[in-house]
Order: C-alpha cells, then sequence, then structure tokens
C-alpha cells in the first residue's frame, strides 16, 4: 500500500504566492507575491534572505538559473526581469511582451529564457546578449504556461483557447548554438515572408472543454500533463509522429492550477482553487492523497529537482512539503547489530526488515513487516530491548497508530521458523519496561502494561496529566509526554518520580539502562541533557531541527541536525564534530566512527574528530593523567580550546598550546605559580611595551617576587614605585642610589627629598630644602635634628636675604626654637629581602604539574641587576630614553656641589654600569624550579558561591551578577524588556548583603544574608508575599472596579515571578497557576481599559467595538465573583446593541454562577427583555460563543480554534502570528514566538523529588 502523507517543512505568512522556484543547490525557495515583491527565504533556517521589489504590480513567476547566480522573473508589467542575487540588483529587463507575463523559465543548458504572456504568445530570449531570439505564434487565447522538455528541444505551452501545444525548437538550436556557415538570399527572404521555421508546432492536443491553466513534461518519459478549468487532469503521450490522450482524471471541484510530475516515482501532484492538493498514482490513475487548507486556494506547485521536497503556493503564503516521511526505522538490536527498515517508495513500500553487522557490514533480510498493516499504515519506529530477543515495531498512519511484536531469529535460526502471527493491536505509542513487558498508550488515555510473548494486559495504569507518548525509561520505569512536560513515572509502584517542564519534545534517547543513566531529550529547538530522575543538566539551544542522536561510551551525546554532526558533554559544554551534505540518522557511535543511516536506507560509517570533546570529558571529570597525554600528543589549537580552558580555570594548561606572545603573556598572569611568572617575564620581554610591564609587575608583587617587580618598574620607569619598593624590602643601598640618579640625571627636587626621607638621611633633605629656595624649611629642619653647623651656615643666608633697616641692619628673623621632641626616622631593616624574594606557602604537587614540567617554553634566568652581565644586554637601556636625563644644564654644578656621590657619567641613566656598582654584594637570582610552591588563593565570596551553585537566575541577581542573570532570562522565558526588572534586581541584591561598619577610617564589610543549612541567598521576593499581594492588593482593586491601580499590581507581580525561587514541585506547579491567574486578569484588564477609552470617544459606529470586547471579557478566567461582574456588563452593552440572543446566553451565565440576589435579579430582567424582543441579534459582532477561541492580546480580538497563533514564552499569552516578534503586551518582558528553555525556579539538590500534588493555595475560590 502507499505511505503517502503531508508533512509540513516551511510555513510563510504573506499575501497571494504566484510563483515558486527551488535553488537547485542550496536550501533557498524564490517565490513572487501578487503584491509586487520578490522574496529568497532559507527554508532549513526558516529565515528571509533577501527582498526584491522593482515591478509594477503581480509577479507571477520565477525560476532560479541552473549554475549561476541568477535568477528571472516576469509580471503584470509586460517585463521580464533578469537580476543577480549577490548583487542583489537588477541586471537588465527584457521587453516585448504587450500583456501580462504567466510563467518564465530558464533552459537548463543554452542561454535562453522561455515566458509565456497573456499577449497570446510565447517568445524565446538570449539573456546573455539580451535579444529575442524567437517569438512563437499560434495560440488563440491567453498562454497561460510554457515550459522546455527537461532534455529535447521542445516547448509545451497551455492555454485558455482549450488546447495543448507542443513546439519544436530544434531549428532555433541549430540557429543560435551551431550556426551554419552560410545562409542563401533566398532563405533570407522566404524568412521575412513567411516567417521563421525555427520554432514549429508539432503537435496540438485538444481534448479539454474550457481553458487550461498548466502543461507540462515528465522529467524522463514521453508524457504530457495538463490542468484545466473543466476540473479535469489529463495524461498525454508523445511519440515521432503523433499525441494522444491517455487518461482523464476527476477529482477536484473547482479550476485546476497547476499540476507536476514527481520527480522519481511514478506519481502526480495537482493543485486547486478548491483549496486542496491531490496526488495521483500515475499507473493506476487514481487519487491516493488529498491534503486540503480551509481557507486558501491553492495557485502554484513545484518539485525540488533533487531532493524529495515540493513547495504550494496558497492565498495567504507558502508552504514546503514532504509526501512521506524519510526517516528510516532503526534500532541497535545488540551493541554490533542493527535492525532497520529500508526500500520504501510512495507506491510500493516493501518494508523489508533487515540486520546489519556492524563490524562485518554484512546485511541480512529477515522478513517483511507489511503484511501486519493496514491500509494507509506505515512502520515508523522500531523499539528493542537489550535484553529482549522482540521487538516493537510502531506503524502510524491518518486512521490511527498500531504496533506489532516481531521475534528477531538467533544466530544460525532461519527467520521463517519463527511464528510472527497474532501479537499487535490499535495504540496511540509504545515503549518497553523491561525485558518481558512492554506499555501501550492507549485512545482512552490509559497505559497498559502488556506482557511481550501473550501479550496479555497485566496492568492498567491511568496517568496523572492527559499524555500523547511514552518513552522508555530505565527498568520499570516510563517517560510520559503531555503538551508541556514530561513526567518520570514508576510502573511498578505506580508512582510520579519527577516531573520536568519542557515543551515541544520530540523523543528521549538513554545513555543506558543503569539507573545512574542519563536522559537526551530532543525537543523543538533544544537538547536538553538529564538525569536518571529527569532533572536537567544542561540545555543546548538550536537554530536547525535535531534528527538524531546517540550516546558513546563515555558519556557524551553525539546528535545530528541537518548540517552538522555535534556534540554536548553532561556539564554543558557542546560543540561541532563535523559538517554534513546531507542529513543522516544516527544509530550508534563506536570510538571515532558514527554509524548512520541516509534517508534511503543506506549504512555509512564515517569517522570524525574526537581529540575536542574527549579532551573536555576527561577535563571534566578530572582525569588528569589522560589531560597530560592529549596535552603532549594531540594537535588541539585554536583560540575556542584556549578560551575554554581559560573559563574552566586551567590557564596553565591552555599556556601549552600558545604560541602568541600576547596571549601567552595573559595566560601565564592569570596563574599564581612562580614558573609562570618565569614564563610571563620572557612574553613581556618580547613584548617589551609599558602595558605588559605594568601588568606583569602588579601580578609578581601580588606574589611576592619583587626581583620581578623591580624589573618591571625599570621598564615603566615608575621612579615612586621603585622608591616604596626598596623601602620595604630594606635594599638601602638602591634607595641611595636612587638620590643619586634623583639628582644627576633627573634633577627632581621632589624625588631627592622623598628618597632622602625614605632613607633617613637628614643631611640631604637640608641640601635639597636649602637648594629648592626654602631657606625656613631647612634650617628648622637642620636646627631640630642637632645639625647646628648646617643650621648656621643656613641662617647667615636667611640674614643675607632679610631687608635692612634705617640703620641698615638686617631685621631680626623670628624662627621658632629647637624643640627636644622625638623625630621620625624610618625604621632599620632587620630582615633585608634584598637578596631573595618573599617566601611563599607550601602546597602539595597538583595533577597537572606534569603537564607543566613539559612545557614549550624554555628555561631563563633573571638577571635583575645583581652579578655580571653580558655585553650585549642594557639592563636599564630604557632609563635613559626619559627626556632630560641627557641635556641638563644643571648637571656638572649638582655634581661638584655633591663630593660625596663619586663621578657619574652624563646622559647614561640607568645604565650597564649603574646597576653593577648598586648591585654587586648580589648574586643571580635563577630560575625558580619549586613546582609545590604557590601563593595562597583566596576563597569565592558567598555571592559567588551562590552564582556558582544554581543557574536560577535569582541567585545570579543576588550576587550581584546582573548580565548573567539577565543572559539566564532571555534563554529560559525570552525576556528582552528589562527596564521593569530593574528595581526588582536592585531591591533582591541589596535584600541579600548588609554593610558593617568597622572603623571610621576603612571601609565598611559586607556581609550577606543566607538560609541555614542551604547557605542559600535569603531572597526578598516568595511564592506566600506574591500570593498575599494577590489576595489583598490586586484582587480588592478589581473588585472596587479600580482597574488601572489593579493593573499594576498585577502586572508587578507577574514581573516579580521570575525572581522567586521555591522548594519542591509543588510549589513550582503553584507559582506557575500564579501566572496563568495573573496572565488572564491582565488579558481581561486590557479589554476593559480598551472598552472603556472607546467609550470615553462618544461615538455611535463603536457600540458594536464596545458589545464585542465586554463579551470577550466574559472569556477570561477570572474568580466566581469576578465574572459575574464581566457577564453584568457584557449584558447591559449587548442588550444596548440589540442582541438580544446574545444578552439571554450571558444572562444563563449568569444565573449558573450562582450569584447573589440582586445580579439574579439583573439576569432575569435581561431574559425578560430578551424574550419580549424576540430573541435575535440585531447588530453584527465577530464574537461566535459557540467556536472555541482564544484572544489575541494586543487586537484584543479572538483566535479561533485551528487558527495559526504565537504565544508569549513566559505568560503564554496569545497573539495573532503577525504579531510574532513584537514584545508582550501583558507581562511587558516577553518576546513573543520566542524559542525558550522555560522557566526555571526550583533549587536542585541531590535528592529525588516527590510527585507535585494539587496545589494547596486558595485563590479565594479561582
Amino acid at each position: 500500500m502507499s505511505s503517502v502523507s503531508f508533512v509540513p517543512i516551511f510555513e510563510t505568512s504573506s499575501s497571494r504566492v504566484k510563483g515558486i522556484a527551488f535553488h537547485p543547490r542550496r536550501s533557498w525557495i524564490l517565490i513572487s507575491l501578487h503584491s509586487g515583491v520578490v522574496q529568497i527565504w532559507d527554508y532549513r533556517l526558516r529565515t528571509l534572505i533577501d527582498r526584491f521589489g522593482e515591478h509594477d504590480g503581480p509577479v507571477r513567476s520565477v525560476d532560479f538559473h541552473a549554475s549561476q547566480p541568477l535568477f528571472v522573473s516576469g509580471g503584470d508589467d509586460y517585463k521580464v526581469k533578469v537580476w543577480n542575487y549577490k548583487e542583489r540588483r537588477c541586471l537588465f529587463t527584457l521587453s516585448g511582451h504587450l500583456d501580462y507575463i504567466r510563467t518564465v523559465q530558464f533552459h537548463h543548458e543554452y542561454p535562453w529564457i522561455l515566458s509565456a504572456s497573456d499577449d497570446q504568445t510565447i517568445r524565446i530570449w538570449n539573456w546573455q546578449s539580451r535579444q529575442c531570439i524567437s517569438v512563437l505564434a499560434g495560440h488563440g487565447h491567453y498562454v497561460m504556461s510554457a515550459k522546455f522538455h527537461p532534455s529535447e528541444d521542445l516547448v509545451v505551452s497551455a492555454s485558455l483557447d482549450q488546447t495543448v501545444r507542443v513546439w519544436d525548437i530544434s531549428g532555433l538550436r541549430k540557429k543560435n548554438i551551431t550556426p551554419m556557415q552560410y545562409e542563401d538570399e533566398a532563405t533570407n527572404i522566404q524568412n521575412e515572408l513567411f516567417g521563421s521555421t525555427d520554432a514549429v508546432i508539432k503537435f496540438v492536443l485538444e481534448g479539454h472543454d474550457r481553458g487550461v491553466n498548466w502543461a507540462t513534461f515528465h522529467p524522463t518519459l514521453p508524457y504530457i500533463i495538463s490542468g484545466s478549468d473543466d476540473r479535469q487532469i489529463k495524461l498525454w503521450r508523445m511519440n515521432g509522429t503523433k499525441a494522444y490522450e491517455m487518461e482523464s482524471m476527476r477529482g477536484h471541484y473547482n479550476n485546476i492550477t497547476n499540476v507536476l510530475f514527481h520527480p522519481r516515482e511514478d506519481v502526480m501532484l495537482s493543485a486547486s482553487e478548491d483549496r486542496s492538493i491531490r496526488v495521483w498514482d500515475m499507473t493506476k490513475r487514481a487519487p491516493l492523497y488529498t491534503y486540503k487548507k480551509d481557507h486558501d486556494r491553492f495557485w502554484i506547485t513545484t518539485a525540488h529537482p533533487k531532493l524529495n521536497l515540493f513547495a504550494a503556493g496558497h492565498d495567504s503564503g507558502l508552504v514546503v512539503f514532504k509526501l512521506q516521511r524519510e526517516r528510516p526505522p532503526f534500532t541497535l538490536f545488540r551493541p554490533n547489530l542493527l535492525l532497520y527498515i529500508r526500500d520504501n517508495t510512495l507506491l510500493n513500500s516493501s518494508n523489508m526488515l533487515r540486520m546489519l553487522d556492524l563490524e562485518t557490514k554484512e546485511e541480512v533480510p529477515l522478513f517483511t513487516v507489511r503484511k501486519s498493516t493496514s491500509t494507509g499504515l506505515a512502520p515508523r519506529h522500531i523499539f528493542s530491548h537489550p535484553q529482549a530477543g522482540s521487538v516493537l515495531v510502531f506503524f502510524s498512519g491518518e486512521n490511527g497508530n498500531r504496533y506489532e511484536v516481531f521475534t528477531i531469529p538467533k544466530k544460525g535460526q532461519s527467520p521463517d521458523a519463527v511464528s510472527q502471527a497474532g501479537r499487535g493491536g490499535p495504540c496511540v505509542a509504545v515503549a518497553w519496561v523491561k525485558r518481558d513487558r512492554f506499555a501501550l498508550l492507549t485512545k482512552a488515555n490509559t497505559v497498559t502494561i502488556n506482557d511481550v510473548e501473550t501479550n496479555e494486559t497485566k496492568k492498567v495504569i491511568t496517568p496523572p496529566h492527559p499524555i500523547d507518548d511514552i518513552f522508555a525509561a530505565h527498568t520499570d520505569n516510563i517517560i510520559m509526554r503531555s503538551e508541556d512536560k514530561l513526567v518520570l513515572y514508576d510502573v511498578q509502584q505506580e508512582r510520579v518520580i519527577n516531573m520536568l517542564k519542557l515543551p515541544h519534545v520530540k523523543t528521549v534517547i538513554r545513555s543506558g539502562t543503569a539507573k545512574e543513566s542519563m536522559f537526551a531529550i530532543i525537543c523543538r529547538g533544544a537538547v536538553v541533557i538529564a538525569t536518571a530522575n529527569l532533572q536537567s543538566v544542561c540545555t543546548v539551544l538550536e537554530t536547525l531541527k535535531v534528527k538524531s542522536g546517540a550516546w558513546d561510551e563515555y558519556g557524551t551525546f553525539i546528535y545530528s541536525t541537518l548540517c552538522h554532526i555535534k556534540y554536548v558533554l553532561p556539564n554543558g559544554d557542546h560543540g561541532i564534530v563535523r559538517t554534513l551534505d546531507r542529513p543522516i540518522y544516527i544509530t550508534t557511535v563506536k570510538g571515532n566512527i558514527v554509524h548512520c543511516l541516509d534517508r534511503q536506507g543506506k549504512a555509512h560509517a564515517p569517522t570524525v574528530d574526537t581529540t575536542e570533546y574527549m579532551f573536555k570529558h576527561a577535563l571534566a571529570n578530572k582525569r588528569f593523567g589522560q589531560v597530560s597525554s592529549m596535552v603532549k600528543n594531540s594537535n588541539l589549537i585554536g583560540q575556542a580550546i584556549i578560551g575554554y580552558l581559560q573559563k574552566k580555570g586551567y590557564p596553565e594548561v591552555a599556556l601549552r598550546f600558545v604560541k602568541d606572545e600576547k596571549t601567552r603573556f595573559n595566560l601565564a598572569l592569570e596563574c599564581s605559580t612562580a614558573h609562570n611568572i618565569d614564563i610571563a617575564f620572557q612574553s613581556a620581554t618580547a613584548l617589551n611595551d609599558n602595558e605588559s610591564w605594568a601588568k606583569l609587575g602588579r601580578e609578581a608583587l601580588k606574589q611576592g617576587n619583587h626581583q620581578v617587580v623591580e624589573k618591571a618598574y625599570q621598564q615603566t620607569l615608575d621612579f615612586e614605585k621603585l622608591s616604596s619598593l626598596y623601602c620595604i624590602t630594606g635594599n638601602t643601598n638602591k634607595l641611595r642610589k636612587m638620590v643619586q640618579i634623583a639628582t644627576l640625571k633627573r634633577n627632581d627636587a621632589n624625588a631627592q627629598f622623598h628618597n632622602a626621607l625614605l632613607l633617613g638621611d637628614v643631611p640631604t633633605r637640608v641640601r635639597v630644602l636649602e637648594q629648592a629656595g626654602q631657606l625656613s624649611l631647612a634650617y628648622m629642619t637642620a636646627i631640630n635634628h642637632g645639625l647646628d653647623d648646617l643650621a648656621e651656615g643656613v641662617y647667615q643666608k636667611l640674614l643675607a636675604k632679610q631687608p635692612v633697616d634705617e640703620n641698615g641692619e638686617p631685621e631680626p628673623l623670628n624662627l621658632p626654637p629647637r624643640r627636644d621632641g622625638k623625630l621620625l626616622f624610618p625604621p632599620t631593616p632587620i630582615f633585608r629581602l634584598d637578596k631573595g624574594n618573599w617566601p611563599v606557602t607550601r602546597v602539595t604537587r597538583g595533577p597537572l604539574d606534569d603537564v607543566l614540567e613539559d612545557a614549550d617554553a624554555p628555561g631563563s634566568t633573571l638577571n635583575l641587576g645583581g652579578g655580571e652581565q653580558d655585553d650585549g644586554e642594557a639592563a636599564g637601556a630604557g632609563w635613559g630614553d626619559e627626556g632630560g636625563l641627557d641635556s641638563d644644564d644643571g648637571l656638572e654644578d649638582a655634581k661638584s656641589a655633591s663630593d660625596d656621590l663619586g663621578e657619574e657619567k652624563e646622559g647614561e641613566g640607568w645604565g650597564e654600569e649603574e646597576l653593577d656598582e648598586l648591585s654587586d654584594d648580589e648574586p643571580v637570582v635563577q630560575k625558580t624550579t619549586t613546582s609545590n610552591a604557590s601563593l595562597p588563593h583566596p576563597g569565592p565570596s558567598r555571592a559567588e558561591a551562590w552564582s556558582r551553585s544554581s543557574n536560577l537566575a535569582a541567585f545570579r541577581v543576588a550576587s550581584g551578577k546582573f548580565d548573567e542573570a539577565m543572559t539566564l532570562l532571555n534563554q529560559q522565558i525570552g525576556v528582552v524588556n528589562f527596564a521593569p526588572l530593574k528595581d526588582h534586581f536592585l531591591n533582591l541584591h541589596k535584600s541579600t548583603t548588609v554593610q558593617l561598619i568597622s572603623h571610621p577610617s576603612l571601609p565598611s564589610l559586607p556581609s550577606h544574608i543566607e538560609n541555614f543549612p542551604k547557605h542559600e541567598p535569603r531572597l526578598l521576593l516568595t511564592l506566600s508575599a506574591l500570593v498575599n499581594q494577590f489576595k489583598t492588593v490586586a484582587s480588592p482593586a478589581f473588585t472596587d472596579g479600580k482597574f488601572s491601580e489593579s493593573k499594576r499590581h498585577f502586572i508587578n507581580i507577574i514581573q516579580s515571578i521570575p525572581l522567586v525561587v521555591v522548594d519542591s514541585p509543588q510549589e513550582e506547579a503553584e507559582l506557575r497557576q500564579l501566572i496563568n491567574v495573573c496572565k488572564e486578569y491582565l488579558v481581561g484588564l486590557n479589554i476593559e481599559l480598551t472598552r472603556r477609552d472607546i467609550v470615553a470617544q462618544a461615538d455611535p459606529s463603536s457600540a458594536g467595538r464596545i458589545a464585542e470586547l465586554a463579551a470577550y471579557f466574559t472569556h477570561c478566567d477570572l474568580l466566581v465573583k469576578h465574572l459575574q461582574l464581566t457577564l453584568k456588563v457584557a449584558i447591559t452593552t449587548s442588550a444596548k446593541v440589540k442582541n438580544y440572543q446574545t444578552v439571554q446566553e450571558f444572562a444563563n451565565r449568569l444565573i449558573d454562577t450562582n450569584p447573589p440576589k440582586s445580579l439574579i435579579e439583573h439576569a432575569e430582567k435581561a431574559l425578560k427583555l430578551s424574550q419580549s424582543k424576540g430573541g435575535m441579534n440585531q447588530s453584527e459582532m465577530n464574537y461566535d460563543p459557540r467556536n472555541p477561541f482564544v484572544l489575541c492580546s494586543q487586537s484584543c480580538t479572538p483566535i479561533y480554534q485551528g487558527s495559526p497563533s504565537s504565544k508569549c514564552p513566559y505568560c503564554q499569552a496569545s497573539y495573532q502570528t503577525k504579531f510574532e516578534g513584537s514584545l508582550c503586551v501583558i507581562c511587558n518582558l516577553a518576546q513573543v514566538g520566542k524559542r525558550v528553555a522555560g522557566l526555571q525556579c526550583v533549587q536542585k539538590d541531590n535528592k529525588p523529588r516527590s510527585a507535585p500534588k494539587e496545589s494547596s493555595r486558595d485563590y479565594e475560590g479561582w
């Protein structure tokens, strides 16, 4: 039997689609719209690539070139345009037609374009010369289509003159492609008088009763198919001399707009204005399948030249679809034995079950499974159990699903010797429970546990929620899938183990049967890794559809998309392993070999490079021996692996891969060992820039390596820091040298005084003050330190500068007397560190020390000024670069005034001789080789611990990492507008931290508020507080009719919920219930406030709209007392527009709610009014209470059941599809239609959680 089905791949919403063309190589589709726009879409990525809009009026046809980056379009502006989609522009326009252009097509080989027009002609253009080379005239009415033959020099055309014509264009090919050497004059005259013979009519096919809309050739056979306004499809056959009608097929109820042949099978497709696409069996001339739309007529269909893809254009957009699911059913029966079914076609599905030995590549056909299927059923899945000798084959079809149990013959046993009869039946889904039991999901929403051998029902289970699929888990457990969650269920104890909130789950793949196994959950647009207790571990978002996946023996999940083979580790690391040129279905992974099937059911075993994810896996599991081996022997390179090692806290391993000095320098600074400071020093020497030396100095100072600090300060000419370094290390010799440099080289009085102060050198300080003209300060310094001789000399200079009196005597000096106080001198160094670095903490040998010992960087000796230096090294050359040292006019005077400083050469700065002179007594400091010494790391703060312990956004906010919290909220619930959350973020962060005042001169000490013993932040927002806000503030305001105030409270509640953390699945269910409550009220409030705004405008024409909004308000899920109020308002507004039937319906609904006496009287009065007026509606309203609907939160209009819609990923408010991508107006946070992982609000722990119970919150009767 046939296995035809309609499998939609991609859909767009737009104006009427009139032309479609697939790109021959890329996943692109070209569409032309009735609005005059041409679009290119990527149907794999579901994205718009480009749009073009130069046509005036509808564009009726488009086509891609087979090899060039070109496409052609024709429209109602009588123009044929040729475009270059790479340059994104129209190259030229071909003009000549006198009416609408119906179809255009590139020739598959020649530089020709074929166009058909309502001017009753067909034209062939040479797009290289941009000329019309032939006009095919003969039709007596509009030419609706024209197509080249795929291999011969023929053209077929269809016209409203009720004929199909076949044209021979071989003469045109001979003339334009292989021209004759000459043409005689007589031939030219004949062509001018009687027309060219380049294209002649070969056949005229008559038989249709009305105009023919489409005709096309078969790809390989001499057939033509045509579709007409007489609602018939005709199949024609050609031979060398004649063409005749083979068959006429009926079934459509309106005009047939398009017909085509399947490129590879004996199948035909037709599209019609009766809103259907029909699939026909070409051999039996019978219909196989019909796909219908409710409101849209189909205008055009096309087939992909290579893939099993079709596209159809209709009144409101485009749909790309398949006629068959191409995934071959398969299962890994034993570790090396693969069972699968292949050789399926649309018309003949052999359904042969085959066994493939993955090691020997030997394939054995077992038996067919078709005999146990009914009409329209096709095998979709095969399920096996590692310990069972049978498999479950799941069949699906339009009329229901079915399962069959097949026993696999043992090795050496003939397949015919095994009986396969009598074990099967209808079902919704099927899954293994254990070796001799399997579970069935029935149409009654019950799960039955059956015996494999007898098919006898052993147990019947009623799921806790409505479910639509089941999956195998470990022994005696199954996973149940509902609309938005998975439930892990214990079949033996009949209890729920755990629930996981996940929408759009496609399948679940387990890593093994043991209790510690993991699950890979493939969703629409995501892969989720979960533990054996169904607790989410990590989520990887995907833009492309995930096709298949399998676990390898190391616990890595390998999966395939349309374009790649990818991996994901349980810790969340993921990446690409290999690119694909065609989709595959992974069956199993063994080492670096990925065993897979293609869409034709053929087995392949491509190899992949596992180095990257094996390295990450070993690092995550702390197998440092394997890490060391891979570091030494593999070719792990690139910024990606370096960034990964930095992110994971292993910069010392990343050093092994880095050759770039800048990167190597930054990585070495992240490590706190003396070994890596040596590497950083080498890189800084190679880079030789101030920024690198400054960073090196700061990091070396933290580690107490003051010799490297000294070198860094010398290179950056940081004199003040050098002076401080020498002071704290007790290096008085170099401090004295600093005084000399400040005097002779820099001529810096401040530096001289500062260094002299650090040395306790009072005479130098007096001299510096005296030279600077500060004679009073110089005198006070000398006299207070008992330097009477110096004080007397300064005193005489002061007298010399004093003004004289009338007698010519200097005026007396008013100097303070000498004091007997204790003077402040710098302490005398007791333990000098100028010959060694500060001691570091001894630590045990780390697991990565072996890796570090074999690092590429050679050892280095840091010569920081002690001992002899090579002639080629300029230890202090950088100091000589500072301006003013080589051209100081007062240098000689300073030297002569300093007899105790000795001789210095002018302009040499800190040259080699000066450093040697200062450090003659210092040994050369060799490279540090003690790998078990390290500076102790500060432990993480409590805020950092909160951030690391969970992926909850509230914990990230509490720790102050707002950016990470925003990223999590965007991934989990699609938040794009964070402005409303600003105050919540700040208040939550402030509430978890207090500042303790310690000392007036010191900063306050932060202290974090935690819940003990969990060591989690004590959060300001709680579920009970929000529920209380609902009860005491929001609900009463709604009751009092304070709608604006009530809306503010509901918005505050719904915007606070993302930052709430609960402790159990039960509370999680209550929190989600609260979101839904707030959403319903906010939708209703938006409707009511919109209604009141319209009422305030006092426009009589808006009465109907006012009544509609009041009616919509009654469909919000509110508390009963609030619903009664909405019904009362709806009764009044409907009565004003004289819709008495609607008044009656609202009154009956109001009475059913058991309202107070006053409302009952109001309802009874409304019923009497309705009966007296005849109970009929006199005004038209867009309101149908009998047709289920949800309300669009943006437009305040109903979205009836079956219509496409989008939802807010957070509050689940509904929207029309045109609002997809906009900001949700209910929560004012999330982006409508965004794919997300789901809100996480439960702090995970290692204990299995019990099943969520019914909510115990009392929302006042809600």
